[in-house]
């Protein structure tokens, strides 16, 4: 399998010339990026909840019936957990969760049917070689079985019912595009329309002009190149990416990750071309063309639920906290100088998108510069000393906590630039090779380039470089401890580091 190191290639390409506009998207393309798209649910994540739903109604259920009995509570509890263990064991063992497994009707029902009675055929011997004092009365084990049974075939009906629901609605989909194009896509292409519940595909990006990359492939459009694909990708949500090349084809498959690696997208090769065989373990599947798995959306599936609840715990805990400063910074501002307490400035967000950070106002209002056109220096004139004092101990920041509370910004992530911001009189993006790949997960207050130092002037291409090469060290190395480290250490940093805010 190929790899691409998203470090090494910031380190490797650290000046280039200006980069160019992003590419113009044909009217089809554009009309299909414009059409609004449908919230979707995690698979994952919903076979999680599922599953817990189920564990809960089963073990309620045998709590219930041993409390009619009138029986030892810890037993009860303790039997009722031990039952549903085992039977959770075998449901896994017949693949008895997922969505492939919910939208099945008969068979996923007598397949519960058969672990459920699995389990207590458990429970009957172990009652049978150990239980000589009769603890457990045999004729409410039985009954427990009965209302078990009945309970979770009647849940998994209703399972059954919503996610065929929810699958006939799109709620499930991840909305894909191939890049490649010809017959060597049509496998791949048919094998995605058989699984219509799980994926939409948009369209074909190729950049072949031959041929060989005809307009449409099996009434599938080609909407443009790859440079224009990555456009494409900010303008609307695009969960997958497929790479439909022969292996052999290492160079073009190369320059297409290194293309396709910035985006918030999971990026997979298809295998179905290839000669070469490997396990079945080797692959994952797209209906049933085997795929390499060549870059994954750094934060997804439950990590995002995660990282949503701890943003949110964490934001409303600080804005508490520090409410009193707040309040503090806001009035001394209005009582040195006349004008806004806050000051708001567009930014680049999550895929580039853009979003409006606050920030309390530390500038003179006849010198903001809401483009950053001019980054601050020290001692710069425009700046006021309220302003000073709070750049330096990023006390400026704090209104963003008002940000991730809205969902724009996290608490910990890379820190979001201005538009104009420039390095060595370049912007940023045309400063270092790489630099949208910091839009792969949402922008924060804080991060692991700040906690090192990486904070205040960026104003040459060094600086700038290392900052993105820490954020790009965070994306690939995220973690929620990682998340509460960087939250720790910031005000540590805030008194230790040299380099801060002027």
């Amino acid at each position: 399998m190929f790899h691409l190191d998203p470090t090494q290639a910031v380190l490797q390409h650290v000046v280039k010339p200006p980069a160019s506009p992003p590419g113009v998207l044909s009217d089809l393309a554009a009309a299909i990026a414009d059409q609004p798209g449908d919230r979707v649910y995690s698979d994952t994540v919903f076979t999680g909840v599922a599953r817990a739903v189920e564990i809960v109604l089963l073990v309620v259920t045998g709590l219930v019936v041993f409390s009619v009995n009138g029986g030892d509570t810890l037993l009860s509890a303790l039997t009722a957990l031990g039952v549903v263990a085992v039977a959770e064991a075998i449901m896994s063992g017949l693949k008895l969760h997922g969505l492939s497994a919910y939208r099945i009707g008969a068979d996923q029902m007598w397949k519960f049917a058969f672990a459920w009675t699995a389990a207590f055929a458990v429970l009957s011997l172990i009652v049978l070689l150990f239980d000589r004092s009769e603890a457990l009365s045999r004729t409410f084990v039985a009954a427990f079985w009965a209302a078990g049974l009945v309970a979770g075939l009647v849940w998994r009906a209703a399972l059954h019912l919503l996610v065929v629901h929810l699958s006939k609605a799109g709620k499930f989909r991840r909305r894909s595009v191939i890049v490649g194009g010809g017959k060597d896509a049509e496998p791949l292409i048919a094998s995605m329309m058989v699984a219509k519940d799980d994926f939409v595909l948009l369209g074909l990006f190729d950049d072949r002009k031959d041929e060989r990359s005809p307009e449409s492939v099996a009434s599938v459009q080609k909407l443009g190149k790859v440079a224009e694909l990555i456009e494409f990708a900010r303008r609307t949500r695009v969960d997958l990416v497929i790479v439909s090349m022969p292996l052999l084809a290492e160079h073009r498959v190369l320059d297409m990750l290194r293309q396709l690696w910035v985006l918030p997208v999971d990026i997979r090769l298809s295998a179905h071309m290839s000669k070469l065989k490997f396990t079945r373990k080797a692959y994952s599947y797209i209906g049933g063309i085997p795929v390499f798995d060549m870059a994954d959306l750094p934060i997804s599936d439950w990590n995002l639920v995660f990282k949503w609840l701890f943003d949110k715990v964490v934001a409303v805990s600080a804005l508490i906290l520090l409410s009193p400063i707040m309040i503090a910074t806001a009035v001394a501002i209005k009582l040195e100088s006349k004008g806004p307490v806050f000051f708001r400035q567009k930014r680049h967000g999550f895929n580039n998108q853009l979003i409006e950070i606050w920030k309390f106002r530390s500038m003179r209002v006849d010198a903001l510069d809401a483009n950053a056109t001019k980054l601050v220096s020290k001692n710069d004139p425009r700046v006021t000393r309220v302003g000073s004092f709070i750049r330096k101990t990023s006390i400026d920041e704090l209104p963003q906590l008002f940000n991730v509370l809205v969902g724009e910004l996290s608490i910990v992530g890379p820190r979001p630039h201005a538009l104009a911001a420039k390095a060595n009189d370049q912007l940023y993006y045309e400063a270092v090779e790489g630099y949208f790949a910091r839009h792969r997960v949402k922008p924060g207050m804080t991060g692991w380039a700040q906690i090192h130092g990486w904070r205040g002037e960026t104003d040459t291409v060094d600086k700038i470089m290392q900052r993105v090469t820490h954020d790009l060290y965070y994306i690939e190395n995220w973690s929620l401890w990682l998340d509460l480290k960087i939250v720790l250490l910031t005000p540590i940093s805030l008194i230790t580091q040299r380099n801060n805010a002027f």
